[in-house]
């Protein structure tokens, strides 16, 4: 059996089992891959004269459409292929990949696959600050970027080779290289040599909570056959049209519009939108018969504003990622359309390990059970088996783990590592160490195990936190707020706000010869927005004594203490300065 049909294998047992949670978990094995390049052994082959739809893209300002086939994605990414290893691409080099969600994306995704090249995917939001810092990190020989973000790199010194995406015509002084010329190249690749299942094929950079993020590392297996998991816990099947709303360099959209969706042969769906509107969203979901849909908890709470009932929705399957939702409006929306959205967890470093899956019993503020290949634990800071405590995945082989479906190891041998997990921090050793000590990947978010097997979250182990879908490190933006020539100190916490969530709120001491004024305060978010990319910056601002530690470590969680007693989250604490006091910064 080669690579490819133990793949196939596996994919098709959870496809045959997906209502079947307790055959799904019990007897799925990831496959055993030696040589495997999904986008040429899976990809290809699955396109090969297939014209049922691949990619549907939708312009929300012009109802424009744009759709592709798999047998089209499979030829126009070939083409790219051969255009890139005609500029230079090899196996193991870097790209860095900043594109929105535009048909170039998915062919860039497929052709760098194809040649054995990394990718680096990294959202448009970056500013050119972020970019030096990604690209001193992680390195790139290449980048393919949308031409209208081009200008960001005039800046930027480093030897990289520069590709335009929807340039009208190659602009010579900035040796920008137009990617839509590689559409006219040959559209027969030939692989040079085997790909290695283990070979680097992704890499994610996170917020972290250190001055420097960390590159997380996957493989030709790790998020390519590792979203299977994904592909169960969304409920996936062939011929559904799948809309997951994210954007891209994230990567919930390699989850979500890339591997699951076409690992179970689904058209991947996208409105392109300047602003999220929920009628024109719901309006959307109607006319285009959509099947499947993926949202962050943001975009449910602002559905539910809706009178969701009057909309005839299409919609088989619903889930929420990124953090827990409200009850309520799981509620609302099951009242409104018959179905309910099942939450689901994971990480940068792994596909989904935690979910409500199909036809299964969903526990209101629970996210689930482990998935189909994951073995979960939950630990207490000194490593011993907890009811509450750290999301832990074993990694060394347990005499007994369940499953033998996939055409992997037989069941007394099975290996307990996900093949979701990455490999390693690409750049940083210590913190591969760290999070992979005692024979466990240590996620630093906390959860209780009910009694019936579901888990509950808790919250972070560290500060990081999420505003609307996104994680944010305290560190990098205080790091940004104290060079204002006014704060001395910062500590960023979490404050409740009714349709994010959270928002980035900053507590600040003040140096010496400062008021905190109306005047200070517009000036201080002033700041914040010429250094943060949007979805960074703060957007709540008070002057506070910081408490800290008897060695002088600021106890951020006695401000997220605070945050939290506030109550309700549109009731302003005393002395208090929110961005939308300032208009004019808009």
């Amino acid at each position: 059996m080669t690579a490819a049909q133990r793949f196939l294998t596996a994919r098709d047992f959870l496809l045959q089992h997906r209502s079947d949670y307790d055959r799904a978990y019990r007897d799925f094995a990831w496959p055993a891959l030696d040589d495997f390049n999904w986008a040429l052994d899976y990809f290809d082959a699955m396109a090969r004269g297939n014209d049922a739809p691949a990619l549907l893209l939708v312009d929300a300002a012009t109802a424009r459409e744009a759709r592709f086939s798999f047998a089209q994605m499979s030829e126009r990414s070939a083409r790219i292929a051969n255009f890139l290893r005609g500029l230079g691409v090899a196996r193991g080099d870097r790209i860095l990949l900043m594109l929105p969600n535009r048909v170039e994306l998915w062919d860039a995704m497929l052709a760098a696959i194809k040649l054995g090249a990394v990718l680096m995917p990294a959202t448009t939001q970056l500013s050119t600050d972020d970019l030096r810092e990604r690209i001193a990190i992680g390195q790139p020989k290449f980048a393919i970027v949308d031409a209208g973000e081009c200008a960001k790199f005039d800046a930027i010194e480093a030897a990289l080779v520069k590709i335009a995406v929807g340039a009208d015509k190659e602009p010579a002084a900035a040796r920008w290289h137009r990617f839509d010329d590689g559409y006219a190249a040959s559209p027969d690749f030939a692989p040079l040599g085997a790909t290695r299942a283990s070979d680097p094929m992704l890499l994610y950079f996170t917020s972290g909570t250190t001055s420097k993020p960390k590159l997380v590392e996957h493989t030709h297996e790790s998020y390519p056959v590792g979203s299977l998991s994904t592909m169960y816990w969304i409920g996936l099947q062939p011929g559904d049209m799948h809309w997951n709303i994210s954007s891209p360099g994230w990567a919930k959209h390699a989850w979500s519009c890339f591997f699951a969706p076409w690992n179970a042969g689904a058209c991947v769906f996208v409105l392109n939108y300047a602003r999220f509107d929920a009628t024109a969203a719901l309006d959307t979901l109607v006319r285009h018969e959509v099947s499947t849909l993926c949202a962050p908890p943001t975009v449910w709470r602002l559905l539910v504003q809706e009178p969701l009932s009057a909309y005839a929705v299409s919609l088989r399957e619903i889930v929420g990622a990124g953090e827990p939702l409200n009850p309520e409006i799981i509620e609302r929306v099951k009242s409104a359309w018959g179905i309910t959205i099942r939450d689901g967890y994971g990480q940068t470093e792994t596909t989904c390990q935690i979910g409500n899956s199909p036809g299964q019993r969903v526990v209101p503020g629970s996210m689930g059970r482990p998935m189909p290949g994951y073995r979960i634990e939950l630990v207490d800071p000194d490593g011993h088996p907890a009811e509450e405590g750290e999301i832990a995945l074993p990694l060394a082989e347990s005499a007994g783990t369940p499953g033998n479906a996939g055409g992997g190891a037989s069941a007394d041998e099975q290996p307990c590592r996900p093949l979701g997990l990455m490999t390693r921090y690409a750049n940083n050793a210590d913190a591969t160490a760290h999070v992979m000590r005692n024979g466990r990947y240590h996620t630093s978010d906390i959860a209780m195990r009910r009694q019936d097997g579901y888990y509950v979250y808790i919250g972070r182990a560290d500060d990081v936190f999420k505003s609307s879908d996104y994680r944010l490190s305290p560190f990098e933006l205080e790091s940004a707020l104290i060079e204002h020539e006014a704060v001395a100190e910062a500590a960023v916490v979490p404050s409740p706000d009714p349709l994010r969530l959270s928002v980035p709120k900053a507590y600040v001491m003040l140096r010496h010869g400062y008021a905190f004024t109306p005047e200070l305060a517009k000036s201080i978010f002033a700041f914040s927005r010429e250094r943060l990319s949007p979805y960074k910056r703060i957007r709540r601002l008070e002057a506070y004594e910081l408490p800290k530690t008897i060695s002088g470590k600021i106890r951020r969680v006695e401000l997220r203490r605070r945050e939290i007693e506030r109550g309700d989250a549109s009731a302003r604490l005393p002395g208090e300065y929110w961005e939308e006091d300032f208009p004019e910064l808009r």
